[in-house]
């Protein structure tokens, strides 16, 4: 009898020190980010001012550990041959990618990538855009992979990249977001289509423009599912500011991990 209590005593004992190793090691491979989307028109404000420290210091703010930036110019006329990624990579400390998507006045137009971390690769990916050629700049970093994009005017050319989007992302095993202004709202159908296959890490509600009164959201924060990881969104907002570009710049600290 002394033996069997002993045993069971025993069994008791490992099993409860195996449930507080595998507790351990959830709490261990749970990682958490702070991620940003910001469309920040070149630097130039409601106000008409093209002002990099504004942008910069709203970035700084933030507390970001990446960001997702759109609508670039690199050494253009009309940017008075700036590079507007460098100027922001110099005044935020921050690493700076840049994914040219079309060539522009004697440069090139496109988005970028700031990121606390220097990335362990990046690559680009073409997307579709009948008004302007698009893409999709994939940075890989320790704990997960990181995507932006600008996504067409089009209807028909934001759902056809949509299977582009899913193809590029397919191999990969790490956690993956993706960010960017999308230029389509929550209800619409290339939304929907996304929303198969990503979670979306922000308030659809919260509106993101014109930045000065914005009354719809075209920038999102996602997550994407069927990889075997989970995510709890710990804060969510988009940033008051309404005035260094035309869109308002969203915020989102998310929690992951794999999943059991």
């Amino acid at each position: 009898m002394k033996q069997l209590i002993a045993t069971t005593l025993l069994a008791g004992a490992l099993l409860l020190a195996g449930c507080k190793q595998n507790a351990n090691r959830q709490t261990e491979a749970t990682q958490e980010a702070t991620l940003l989307t910001y469309n920040v028109h070149n630097a130039i404000g409601m106000d008409g001012q093209r002002d990099y420290r504004r942008i910069a210091d709203v970035i700084a703010r933030s507390g970001a550990d990446v960001v997702a930036l759109q609508e670039l110019d690199s050494v253009t006329e009309r940017n008075d041959g700036v590079f507007a990624l460098d100027t922001l990579v110099r005044l935020t400390g921050m690493h700076g990618r840049f994914a040219r998507t079309i060539p522009f006045q004697g440069g090139a137009y496109g988005i970028g990538l700031l990121s606390k971390d220097e990335p362990l690769s990046v690559r680009t990916v073409p997307m579709p855009g009948r008004e302007e050629a698009r893409t999709l700049l994939m940075a890989e970093f320790k704990d997960y992979v990181f995507c932006v994009t600008h996504q067409s005017l089009t209807p028909e050319d934001q759902k056809a990249a949509v299977p582009l989007i899913l193809q590029a992302m397919d191999s990969l095993r790490k956690p993956v977001f993706l960010a960017g202004d999308m230029n389509s709202l929550p209800e619409e159908k290339p939304q929907q289509l996304l929303r198969q296959h990503f979670t979306t890490l922000n308030d659809t509600a919260a509106l993101t423009f014109p930045a000065h009164l914005p009354d719809r959201c075209l920038d999102y924060v996602y997550a994407l599912t069927g990889n075997g990881h989970r995510f709890e969104v710990q804060k969510t907002q988009v940033l008051p500011e309404a005035v260094a570009s035309d869109h308002r710049p969203v915020l989102v600290t998310v929690r992951f991990s794999p999943l059991p």
